[in-house]
C-alpha cells in the first residue's frame, strides 16, 4: 500500500484511460456493452471540460507509473456532490487503494462543504457496497435496468455530511 499515490491532476490521456477501463472491465465482469463505455465518457468529458477543481475534483491512484484506480466528485444537487468513475484494477482489489480514494473523495466534500454526497452503483459489487457502508453511505433506492445489455438493479446510497 505504501506505494500507491494519489494524484488530482489530470494528464493528457487519464480521460480515456479511465472511460476505457470501466468499459473492459465492466463488460469483463457484468456483461455490459459499448453502451456503458458511453454513459462514462459523456459525463466524464463534461466534467473535463469544466474543470472546476475548487468544487470537483479527480483523483487517479497510481502504482509507479500504472493507474490502479479512481473516483471523482462532481457537483450535484443543491450542496450535494456526487460520486462518481470508482474503480479499482483487479489485481489491485484488496490492498486499500479503494478504502484510500473514498477516503480522500469525502475528505473533500467535506472541505468543500458538502451538506451530502451521493452515488449511483449496482448490486454485486461487495467489496465496494461494504466500503460505502462503513463510511456512513446508507442504500436509499434500488431499481432494475437493462441498459447496458445485460440486466442490473441499480442502487443509490448517500451519506449525509
Amino acid at each position: 500500500m505504501s506505494s500507491v499515490r494519489l494524484r488530482d491532476r489530470l494528464r493528457p490521456g487519464d480521460i480515456g484511460h479511465v472511460v476505457y477501463r470501466h468499459g473492459v472491465l465492466y463488460a469483463r465482469e457484468r456483461g455490459w456493452d459499448h453502451r456503458f463505455e458511453a454513459y462514462v465518457a459523456g459525463p466524464l468529458a463534461e466534467f473535463a471540460l469544466r474543470h472546476d477543481p475548487e468544487r470537483e475534483r479527480m483523483w487517479l491512484a497510481e502504482i509507479g507509473e500504472r493507474i490502479v484506480g479512481s473516483i471523482a466528485i462532481v457537483s450535484g444537487e443543491a450542496n450535494a456532490a456526487q460520486l462518481r468513475w470508482y474503480l479499482v484494477e483487479p489485481d489491485c482489489r484488496g490492498m486499500g487503494v479503494g478504502r484510500l480514494l473514498l477516503h480522500e473523495a469525502l475528505a473533500f466534500c467535506r472541505a468543500t462543504e458538502r451538506t451530502h454526497v451521493y452515488l449511483w452503483t449496482v448490486t454485486g459489487l461487495e467489496a465496494a457496497a461494504h466500503l460505502y457502508r462503513s463510511a456512513g453511505f446508507v442504500r436509499t433506492k434500488t431499481e432494475a435496468s437493462e441498459r447496458w445489455g445485460a440486466p442490473a438493479v441499480e442502487e443509490r446510497y448517500d451519506l449525509a455530511l
